[in-house]
């Protein structure tokens, strides 16, 4: 009865029963191995479930697309045109989400080929790349990490005494923002710090409160540098 059932897959080439299932079990492995990568280096406001679980799934797709597809030109145009029909229309907030969506293509191409070495070395290497680039964090432009705003109420002149104390506690301090105008007193200020210790904010805003002439001091940590 079973082999019945196999035997009524009628194709040009018969189809390998054990290889089908192996790639396409391949598929769904690979799916995974990506779709963790992705839930645990993930970091943003575009987390969607659905979008994880579907690289799990499209891996599969594209190995039963590829099985179909092998030898059988007639049936490549045919699928041509269910999918000139069926349109999938998704906005992917974050550039990194296409590559995750091309990692598992691929290796539902590979495993739907048969090209198993391929696929499991592929999926392996396609992980510890990810895993890199978010453990090194690779491509952030870390320019400072401290900004902090206060109101200056003594001459300009003597902004030496602040730039000292200032370049005491960070390696790099940028004056940003600098606001004065005809009948406000003093100049409210704004500085971004790379600083040498991040642990010692609370001291450098301490030692800035003491000083002669400062007020209104407040500080918050930076966050990384986004493209626009």
């Amino acid at each position: 009865m079973i082999d019945e059932f196999f035997r009524g897959d009628f194709a040009a080439v018969p189809t390998n029963v054990p290889a089908m299932i192996l790639g396409l079990l391949l598929a769904f492995a690979g799916g995974h191995v990506i779709a963790w990568v992705y839930m645990f280096t993930h970091t943003g406001l575009s987390y969607s479930r659905s979008f994880v679980n579907s690289l799990i799934v499209m891996p599969i797709v594209v190995a039963m697309v590829m099985m179909v597809l092998s030898n059988n030109l007639v049936t490549a145009f045919g699928l041509m045109a269910v999918f000139a029909i069926v349109r999938f229309r998704n906005i992917l907030r974050d550039t990194l989400d296409t590559t995750y969506v091309l990692c598992v293509i691929v290796i539902g191409m590979a495993a739907g080929t048969m090209k198993f070495a391929t696929a499991i070395f592929g999926c392996l290497l396609l992980a510890s790349i990810l895993f890199y680039l978010w453990y090194t964090s690779f491509g952030t432009r870390h320019r400072y990490d401290t900004i902090i705003n206060l109101h200056w109420a003594r001459p300009l002149s003597e902004l030496g005494d602040l730039r000292h104390l200032l370049h005491r506690h960070s390696r790099k301090a940028i004056c940003a923002s600098q606001r004065s105008h005809e009948g406000y007193e003093g100049t409210d200020l704004s500085y971004r710090l790379l600083m040498r210790d991040p642990d010692r904010l609370e001291d450098l805003l301490t030692e800035l409160r003491a000083m002669q002439g400062v007020s209104r001091v407040t500080g918050l940590k930076a966050e990384e540098e986004s493209e626009l």
